[in-house]
């Protein structure tokens, strides 16, 4: 078994097919007798492997095409021969003259005469052809100036009719057409030359009477080339129906060949040339379910070409649909047919079913049939619904879900009857009037679909698209049909959110569907519409009218007087799903008037939703009344508690309190209109932070009073959310006002997507931080002083700012030149309106006015000398990494060493220093509801910024600007809160500052509609997850109370809901979207909105979109280049490429640790990705890298380390870095307590290891390696900066917990009963399970770790009821706080210096082991056919891989990991299981012996290539792969 590192330029051994012999095969049992002759010329494949299924759509310079790796020709290559006498001879003879005059064009026509020459021998002749074969193999298009491509032309083309005269033997014909094979593939235009002298009906004569295998098949390839540029008279000689007559005698890769000159001939088909093409669409047909993924693919962009030369003519349309095209495209989109075939492949055959549909009554008839409105709800299910890009041109807009929506719109006519085309509308209605079936069934299918893709957040142009469907459906729906449409899906919600939009094609349609609606159903959706909100959603649309504009310019905002205004042309939708779109098609005027959208919305208001209509149907709801008067009362409450905090109202409003809740599990469904018209949520939050929420002013301090009522509600609130009312957690209180929350989130659009529009990187000259070339867009800015300002003076120039700058480096370029001497010098303007060039000097240094011959030669000279005295996190750097890039353009500046200096304004309104300039213009276009388009008029508009001199007090708070974020409380309040719990405390939750404070811990504005939503939705998350910790404790303090007798009963069972509940879909898509927006993409620039809600609420987001997050803004760059974040890899050989280079770094199998240790002093701080290579192994790359994080983590897991729980305790000073046995930790690896008294020396090496394992950690995070070492979940929650306490002791050692938490119990039992005056508890009373405390005769040490003890002077005490408590605490400190501080300080210090630690926060725990360590994924039959490609001489169907799957399927556990390190180096699957691996599982057929049942499997793990023999039993196979996977391992060879 050999495993090597990197795939060799071409095939491997015993990957590809077996190469064909290089003479003819005939037909006949008479073999040919010149095989000598054509063997001396070089094969198809030293041209260009056209016989191994190259791509052919673009045409070749004549250079070596792209070919498959799985060429039957095997080992051609185009360029394996260039030091032959062919590769110098096709432009020179030596004497360096390749014009007409040179030798070179001598040359050539010797050549050609030869070949001409009839009087010349068979010998001779096959020569000539030989030497002709191998000068054009290697020659470009240059040389088509002295060819003689004429005479060529005509002597080839005589030679291969095999004509009197011409030499008729299969040699001769078989080097003819390949001398014109590569004649067109180097010089196009010789194409036209071989036509006119008559090639193409002797083409087609050889392909209709096949005698010679290698004659037809190099007769294909010419004619591959010849339909590049002579299509049309391809198809007119008849060329496709010669190509396909027998295609399927041939192999795959000659069928590829065939299929691509069909598809080059079939790209515009004249009118004339019809009948041509619809004779061969039954055969081409019949190729969609070839199991070659190539074919498949040409074959359909066959199709599609064909469609659209079609689409003018009704009947040739109605051809096509009865040549059976809609029987076999369609199953081909819904399932994905034989081969997963691309995305835009299945993109163009839903167009050309849309296409079909457009014309054809036929085709919508037949679609209908064949039950395609499954295939559309397939398709909007699992495709990316929500990232259409909106400002992309509809041209443009070609991705699943577009065509989908597109072909929809044709199966449903339009209602509208003022559009183009009334008479097929009319036929179309007819269909669906006889047939009402098909509407019925369509509706069903797809309205839920479409529903859900607008609740989860799709962008306008989707919106429109659903919407438009939805009309057409409600149209032509009977009553009976839209009532139980009622009832199957919530129309009334879905219109509510669509009126919430602000673009006015999806208004319009929102409206036409509600007055269709009641028009024929009034009674029944009146009270739906009410509940809802449409009718209110109605009305304060009426009430903004003024949103008709289309752009809102804030007045911070000025256009220059000379600059177009330049609009996005894309915004109007009224053709955008119009299947048959003319050319025309923009230049169409928009059917919605400027005012016919608040006309309308009038119109349904005074005819169906008057006041007498809307009172008579209850216009405030029971529910919504009942909820009102509760929340009402509980406020009021509130505060009055807040005031003066007692028993009773406490209990008052725990009982109001569960009145509310009920409320969410009562009787009558609330919708979310009424949610959040009810004021629930503020009311809440206003209960639980006990007044604070609604609180105007900003009274940080927290008193003791505040603190426990704080606690007591949560309390009781907490209690309440974990009651059940079924089995499940599904039935729980929580998960009700969970999803109550979501849902309203989800109604709300206050999180705008910002996209750019058109954006294209170009160079520019900033002139903040410093002047520099960018290809980012810059701001234009012009600062003007405050009126009131009289100390600093004027700078009215405009000047071009970096959106990455912060204001800290706006002050720093602005305060030299407002800080001067008002009378002594004023600044002055740049010339033609650009900003001064900064050049720093010392302190004192006066301001040097700029001029061009002050200009930096070159842009890195600018830079350089304009950054001498910035900060180090906001000087950009030539060259800099796109990490560095990333952390400069995240960093939120929050600890200043420097005084502010200036305070900066827009609209009035001081800017916040800790976000970027260009993040507070957007933010206040956010606030002003303005539609952003970061188009070129955004670019060019000037943006006035106010400043003005810093008072003193500002500068304090900038010292430490987090002073005001923490509340200030006394220990004597805390010390109360806690007086019942020992090593647990209410600060320690994260989200418990949110409640003291009452406000979220980020800088979204209070005042938007989601602020309420997101706080609670804060705390209920927090109190989900840490629903263990807060069970637990409400179990102890009721052993305390003697509400709990038994012990036993202290075990918490907790039914916590799923994490998933929690993602909000529409965000997700949301920050997909913008961070694929490509200039997000480039500059790292998120809007505010992306890092505050990361930053307060990242559980909103699903892991995959944090992911990406996360790659943006730690290393500035997007692994996912397909959509989800599996495709991008996690253990990705190219991921990064293109923008970080690689490093190779050797290391010894026999000292890992100290290899590891030298790469990462060398290597864990660079930017490159490390590739390693072990001495004395030949393998590198991907393979041994993954191994080498394999081994090191082994390493780490060694006992005698000194680093774990659970290792044998080892004498001071005699840890063994060799010793070979693992440890032990069933709850996974968590560090061992280290005392400060212990060995220093020893303690110093464990020290150094953590710090180790912290780079290694980072590093493999960093380049996406997988780890292979089990961590336990309280590890993972320290990584992550959150503090443990005696409840995460359970996930360590499950004994130990229940000890503590037992005595733990005892001894708050024991402290409320002395504090409680109406019992009498003895100290001598306190027994654990009948036992006196000091019979336990339980020495005062760590349990565990006799040598570690637990207090000084304590080591000769033994524990009893006095020091209970105390020893607890003890015990809690030692195992999870100090006793590990400081290997936690390594491990953080080490980590740190790769990447900041705090970029991880945005996941959990769970989530960080599934980032760093991948994870086990379930391999059943179906997933393992969709995520393993099978090639070269395999396919799914194969017998020997049948078996290999049945056989892997059978591995148990160890197997698996064995198999996974065998194939990857890795026995751990990357996060997405065996779908993310990149390169793709590949399995191959291996062919290296006659004897295959001796082979072995062999891999090349840089390539996740399997080359597998073909096993004459499925034992044999079994036997051979477990002897490969478990001798094969430990060395890297080249296979």
């Amino acid at each position: 078994m050999d495993r090597c590192r990197k795939r060799p330029d071409s095939d491997p051994e015993g990957c590809s097919e077996p190469e064909p012999p290089a003479d003819k095969r005939p037909c006949t049992a008479e073999p040919s007798t010149s095989a000598a002759a054509v063997a001396a010329a070089p094969p198809p494949g030293a041209r260009q492997a056209e016989q191994g299924g190259s791509d052919m759509d673009t045409s070749s310079s004549g250079h070596h095409g792209d070919a498959d790796v799985d060429a039957d020709d095997g080992d051609g290559d185009g360029d394996g021969d260039g030091d032959g006498d062919g590769g110098s001879s096709c432009e020179s003879d030596g004497d360096g003259s390749p014009g007409p005059r040179g030798s070179g064009g001598g040359r050539f026509q010797r050549m050609v005469d030869a070949v001409a020459d009839d009087g010349a021998g068979q010998d001779a002749l096959l020569a000539a052809l030989t030497e002709l074969c191998e000068a054009l193999s290697f020659c470009t298009e240059d040389v088509g100036g002295y060819f003689p491509t004429e005479a060529a032309a005509r002597a080839l083309v005589r030679r291969a009719g095999g004509g009197d005269g011409a030499g008729t033997t299969p040699d001769v014909i078989l080097l003819s057409v390949r001398a014109i094979t590569y004649l067109c593939d180097a010089m196009p235009r010789a194409a036209d030359a071989v036509v006119r002298h008559g090639l193409l009906p002797v083409l087609c004569s050889r392909l209709l009477t096949i005698e010679y295998v290698d004659v037809a098949e190099q007769c294909l390839q010419a004619f591959e080339k010849i339909s590049r540029r002579q299509p049309t008279q391809c198809l007119q000689a008849g060329m496709i129906n010669a190509v396909l007559a027998f295609i399927d005698f041939f192999a795959a890769s000659i069928q590829r060949v065939a299929v691509s000159a069909v598809a080059n001939a079939c790209k515009k088909v004249p009118s004339d040339c019809s009948q041509f093409v619809l004779d061969a669409v039954p055969t081409l047909c019949n190729l969609l379910q070839s199991e070659d993924k190539v074919i498949v693919e040409k074959v359909a962009a066959c199709l599609v070409s064909i469609a659209d030369s079609f689409s003018t003519s009704v009947d040739l349309v109605d051809h096509l649909c009865h040549q059976g095209v809609m029987e076999k495209v369609l199953p081909l989109i819904h399932t994905g047919g034989l081969t997963a075939l691309s995305p835009s492949t299945c993109s163009n055959l839903i167009g050309l079913l849309a296409k079909l549909a457009c014309t054809s009554l036929v085709a919508v008839k037949s679609l209908f049939e064949l039950g395609v409105s499954s295939t559309i709800k397939g398709i909007l299910i699992t495709s990316d619904i929500s990232h259409g890009m909106p400002y992309l041109p509809l041209e443009k807009q070609n991705n699943q879900v577009n065509e989908a929506l597109k072909l929809a719109n044709q199966l449903i006519p339009s209602a509208a009857r003022d559009v183009e085309d009334t008479q097929i509308i009319l036929a179309k209605e007819k269909i669906l009037t006889d047939e009402p079936r098909f509407l019925c069934q369509f509706s069903r299918d797809i309205l839920p679909v479409l529903i859900k893709a607008v609740n989860s957040g799709a962008n306008s142009y989707i919106c429109y698209g659903c919407a438009s469907i939805v009309n057409n459906i409600c149209y032509f729906s009977k009553s009976e049909i839209l009532q139980d449409l009622l009832k199957e899906t919530n129309i009334p919600s879905f219109l509510a959110g669509l009126l919430s939009r602000k673009d006015h094609h999806v208004l319009t349609s929102s409206l036409k569907i509600v007055e269709i609606l009641m028009q024929k159903l009034p009674n029944a959706y009146l009270g739906f519409f009410i509940k809802e909100g449409v009718v209110n959603a109605v009305e304060a649309l009426l009430n903004q009218q003024d949103c008709s504009k289309s752009t809102h310019m804030p007045d911070n905002m000025q256009q220059p007087e000379t600059q177009p205004v330049i609009r996005n042309k894309t915004t109007c939708f009224c053709y955008a799903f119009d299947a048959c779109r003319s050319e025309a098609a923009e230049k169409r005027t928009c059917r919605i008037g400027k005012d016919s959208l608040f006309t309308f919305a009038r119109h349904v208001k005074t005819t169906y939703f008057t006041k007498d209509v809307v009172s008579s149907e209850m216009g405030l709801t029971e529910i919504l009344q009942k909820l009102k008067n509760c929340c009402a009362v509980l406020n009021e409450t509130t505060d009055k508690s807040s005031e003066q905090c007692n028993l009773q109202n406490e209990e008052y409003l725990s009982t109001i309190l569960s009145e509310v809740m009920m409320e969410l599990h009562g009787g009558e469904t609330m919708t979310t209109f009424e949610f959040l018209e009810s004021g629930l949520v503020k009311s809440l939050s206003n209960y639980l932070s006990n007044g604070k929420y609604l609180q105007v002013e900003d009274n940080m301090g927290c008193s003791s009073d505040h603190l426990l009522a704080v606690v007591k509600r949560f309390q009781s609130f907490s209690r309440m959310s974990f009651s059940r009312m079924g089995q499940g957690w599904d039935d729980m209180l929580l998960t009700l006002l969970v999803r109550k929350l979501q849902n309203a989130l989800t109604s709300l659009d206050n999180f705008p997507v910002i996209m750019s529009h058109n954006f294209k990187p170009r160079s520019s000259i900033a002139d903040i931080p410093t002047r520099h070339s960018t290809i980012t867009p810059c701001i234009r800015v012009r600062f003007k002083k405050d009126e009131d300002e009289t100390k600093l003076s004027s700078y009215n120039s405009a000047v071009n700012v970096e959106i990455s700058s912060s204001l800290q480096t706006i002050e720093e370029f602005l305060w030299p030149k407002v800080s001067i001497d008002v009378n002594s010098q004023k600044a002055e303007s740049p010339p033609s309106d650009t900003a001064l060039e900064i050049k720093y000097a010392d302190d004192d240094s006066q301001e040097q006015d700029s001029t061009p011959s002050q200009k930096a030669d070159s842009p890195s000279e600018g830079l350089t000398c304009g950054s001498q005295n910035l900060p180090a996190e906001t000087c950009p750097k030539q060259g800099t990494s796109s990490s560095g890039q990333a952390e400069r353009n995240t960093t939120i500046l929050s600890d200043y060493t420097i005084q502010q200096k200036l305070v900066f304004s827009l609209n009035g309104k001081e800017l916040d220093r800790s976000v970027t300039l260009y993040q507070s213009i957007l933010q206040d276009h956010i606030n002003a509801g303005s539609e952003i388009i970061l188009d070129m008029q955004f670019w060019r508009s000037v943006h006035d910024i106010t400043f003005k001199a810093a008072n003193p007090e500002a500068n304090r708070t900038a010292v430490n600007p987090e002073a005001n974020d923490s509340p200030r409380h006394s220990s004597t309040a805390m010390s109360s809160i806690n007086e019942n719990t020992t090593g647990f405390t209410w600060q320690m939750l994260p989200f418990f500052s949110s409640m003291l404070l009452g406000k979220l811990p980020c800088k979204l504005d209070r005042s938007g509609a989601s602020y309420d939503i997101l706080f609670m939705l804060h705390i209920l998350e927090g109190l989900n997850r840490y629903s263990f910790h807060l069970v637990s404790d409400e179990r102890n303090r009721s052993f305390a109370h003697g509400r709990i007798t038994n012990l036993d009963d202290l075990k918490a069972e907790v039914f916590s809901i799923p994490q998933q509940e929690f993602v909000s879909a529409k965000l997700t898509d949301k920050l997909e979207q913008q961070m694929h927006d490509p200039l997000v993409s480039r500059s790292c620039c998120l809007p505010l909105w992306c890092i505050e809600l990361m930053s307060a609420c990242p559980f909103l987001f699903s892991f995959e979109a944090r992911w990406k997050y996360f790659q943006l803004t730690a290393f500035g760059s997007l692994k996912n280049h397909h959509g989800h974040m599996m495709d991008a890899s996690v253990n990705s050989v190219a991921e990064r490429g293109s923008s970080h280079s690689r490093k190779k770094f050797k290391v010894d199998r026999d000292d890992i640790l100290v290899s590891a240790a030298k790469m990462m002093k060398s290597h864990a701080k660079s930017n490159a990705l490390l590739e390693v290579e072990y001495k004395e192994e030949v393998g590198t790359g991907l393979g041994p890298t993954m191994e080498f994080y394999t081994l090191i983590s082994h390493e780490f897991q060694k006992s005698g380390l000194g680093m774990w729980r659970g290792e044998l305790p080892c004498k001071s000073g005699t840890h063994d870095t060799h010793v070979s046995r693992f440890v032990v930790a069933s709850n996974g690896l968590f560090p061992r307590p280290w005392s400060a008294s212990e060995d220093p020396a020893s303690f110093q090496e464990v020290s150094e290891r953590f710090h180790l394992l912290g780079l290694v950690v980072a590093k493999a995070i960093k380049d996406n390696r997988i780890l292979d070492i089990p961590f336990s979940k309280a590890f993972y929650k320290l990584i992550l900066g959150q503090e443990l306490n005696i409840y995460d002791i359970q996930s360590l050692d499950s004994e130990l917990a229940i000890c503590l938490v037992e005595f733990q119990a005892l001894a708050c039992q024991r402290k409320y009963a002395e504090s409680n005056l109406t019992r009498d508890c003895q100290i001598s009373d306190l027994t654990y399970r009948g036992c006196r405390i000091e019979d336990l005769a339980i020495e005062f040490a760590l349990p565990g770790y006799p040598e570690y003890v637990l207090s000084p002077g304590s080591r000769s005490d033994c524990l009893n009821a006095e020091n209970l408590e105390e020893y607890v605490r003890h015990v809690v400190d030692a195992t999870v706080k100090s006793g590990i501080a400081r290997q936690m300080e390594a491990f953080k210090s080490g980590f740190n210096e790769v990447f900041p630690l705090k970029k991880l926060q945005v996941f959990s725990e769970d989530e960080l082991e599934r980032l760093l360590c991948g994870e086990q994924d379930t391999w059943d039959f179906a997933k393992l056919v969709d995520h393993i490609k099978f090639d070269h001489g395999y396919t799914s169907s194969s017998p020997p891989v049948i078996n290999l799957l049945e056989i892997i399927q059978e591995f148990g556990s160890i197997q698996r990991r064995a198999f996974l390190q065998f194939i990857t180096g890795s026995p751990r699957l990357p996060p997405g299981g065996l779908a993310a691996l990149n390169p793709k599982f590949t399995v191959v057929r291996k062919n290296n012996s006659n004897d295959v049942d001796h082979d072995l499997p062999s891999v090349m793990t840089c390539a996740n290539y399997l080359k597998l023999p073909p096993y004459s039993s499925k034992e044999k196979m079994r036997e051979k792969l477990l002897y490969a996977i478990t001798e094969g391992q430990g060395s890297f060879h080249l296979s």
